[in-house]
């Protein structure tokens, strides 16, 4: 099924992000892509064209406008399902050095087809649980970033003074009712609200509490 680039809200996106035709273009395709496997596979329970730019690629881009994720050495998407927020921002920034944590094969498969489809570089997948990866892994992550796959007080594990990225930024996307609990308020240093499509929604920023000094 073919996007086309002039509906839907692709120039918005395009003036909004400052984004080159060629990476609208990929982001027409990327969608394109998500629809075709949407109907064989269930990826996503958003999958209208306006609602794929809305609430999967703006959702994801917006970060953008309130940290410099292009600086980061590493990103690790936790539970990246079709590929949102990384792949979007990777599309953004070419350079960008991803890890797409995934546990869904189906879901890991779609990741395959997109990176191939767009020759992506130093896109790495990890198939393992979140736990496991934080056991097992010493990857130079040095931001976190996660949509609604897990919660905040299995994210904040990250922080415990055994963890190898205790050091790492944490960037979660959440409801503009999403209230911190004891469990996780200590990590909070920053958070930013945002509108996608009709919904409201915010940034929330975890960092260690001793490196908050």
């Amino acid at each position: 099924m073919a996007v086309d680039s002039s509906k839907y809200g692709y120039q918005d996106l395009a003036q909004r992000y400052e984004l080159s035709a060629d990476k609208v273009a990929q982001l027409q395709r990327y969608a394109e892509l998500l629809i075709e496997w949407n109907e064989r596979m269930n990826l996503t329970a958003l999958c209208e064209p306006e609602e794929i730019i809305a609430y999967h690629f703006k959702d994801s881009l917006e970060i953008s406008r309130f940290y410099p994720v292009y600086k980061a050495t590493l990103v690790a998407d936790v539970g990246t399902g079709a590929g949102f927020p990384a792949m979007p921002l990777k599309i953004m920034y070419p350079e960008l050095p991803l890890l797409l944590i995934e546990v869904s094969s189906k879901r890991i498969a779609f990741l395959r087809e997109v990176i191939a489809t767009f020759n992506m570089q130093q896109v790495e997948i990890v198939d393992l649980d979140w736990r496991t990866f934080l056991r097992k892994t010493t990857y130079s992550v040095d931001l976190f970033i996660a949509r609604a796959s897990l919660a905040p007080s299995e994210l904040v594990r990250i922080f415990k003074a055994q963890s190898h990225y205790k050091e790492a930024h944490l960037i979660y996307w959440a409801s503009q009712q999403w209230q911190p609990d004891d469990a996780v308020s200590s990590y909070m240093y920053e958070r930013h609200e945002y509108t996608v499509g009709d919904k409201k929604r915010q940034y929330v920023f975890f960092k260690d509490a001793v490196r908050q000094q």
